[in-house]
Parts: structure tokens; sequence; C-alpha cells
């Protein structure tokens, strides 16, 4: 087995990129859950009410949307930090770092997942940005169809987030001891 080895530069944009990717997945936990809007709104309208200020669901509902909207506005900035470290993680091969690996090259069935997995990866960020891009900056007419094919993209960042810490733990309990190390450590 070859001994690998992590640059400086891999490990900043794989812990960049990794930060970026959880916390705008953290950014999507709270709106599904406690900042839901119909949450926010009820809780709103429990408070004014027993304060005798009664105010329709309507309005309730744009109220919790503007409290929302601090937060929701970091997962947009945090995806244009995203694009721009996706920028440099596709050009950084063209200065001799992070070079891609193709899968149809590898020997054993083991590589070949891990290659293709990384493939599958990185088309299906490049759609996920390319889709917030375009919700945010694009006609609103797309708007809709957009929003389906990008929260659609939770469920691949899921599922490789799970392919990957399980490979993670395999590899380090398996014949490459020490991985997780080398990834953080010197």
């Amino acid at each position: 087995m070859e001994e690998q080895k992590y640059s400086s530069i891999y490990k900043i944009m794989h812990w960049a990129i990794a930060f970026c990717i959880f916390f705008m997945l953290f950014t999507i936990f709270l709106r599904l859950t406690w900042l839901n809007k119909v949450n926010v709104s009820e809780i709103l309208g429990s408070e004014l009410t027993q304060r005798d200020v009664n105010l329709s669901s309507e309005d309730l509902t744009k109220i919790a949307k503007k409290i929302r909207k601090p937060m929701w506005d970091w997962h947009v900035y945090i995806g244009y930090v995203l694009i721009g470290l996706y920028a440099i993680r596709l050009l950084l091969p063209f200065f001799g770092q992070m070079k891609f690996k193709s899968p149809l090259r590898e020997k054993t069935m083991k590589r070949k997942f891990q290659q293709w997995s990384y493939v599958f990866f990185y088309v299906g960020l490049a759609a996920t940005l390319a889709t917030g891009f375009l919700i945010v900056n694009g006609p609103p007419t797309w708007k809709d169809t957009l929003e389906g094919i990008h929260e659609l993209s939770l469920y691949y960042i899921l599922a490789f987030i799970v392919i990957h810490f399980s490979g993670i733990l395999i590899a380090e309990y398996g014949s490459e001891k020490g991985i997780i190390s080398k990834m953080i450590g010197r």
C-alpha cells in the first residue's frame, strides 16, 4: 500500500470546503427545525396573543421570515465562499497541487470506488453551487425549479458524508492506520 501524504494546501482546502458544507448543512437544519417559519410564527402568535396583540397568520409568517433572514443570508454568503473554494480546487491541479485521479486508471475496486465517489461529489457540488447561485441571482421564473433541484442535493451531500466517514473509519481501523492524524496534524 502506498503511503499517502497530504500537503498543507490539500489540508487547508479539504477543511475549508468541509467547514463550508457543514455550516450550510447547519443552516438547513435550523431552517427545517427550530427556525422553521411555521414554528416561529406560531411562537410569535402565541406570545402576542397573551399580550392582546392579534396578527394574521400571513403577517406572523412575514415576521418569522424576517427573523430567519440573517441566518439564511449567511447560508448564501458561505455559498459564495464555497464557489470560490471550488474554483480554486479546480485550478490547483494546473499548479501541481491536488491532482485529480482518474477512476479509470485505478487498479483495485476499492480505489476505483474511492475515485468515483469523488467524481460524483465534485459533479454534485457543481450542480448544488450552480443552482444555489441561480436561485439568488438568476431569473425569478427559474426559482421554483432550481429550488427543487437544489434541495435534492442535500441527499447526495449527506450520502457522500456517510460514505466518506465510513471509508475513513474502515481505513483507520484497517490497513491505513493514522489517516485521520495525517489530515489533522503535520
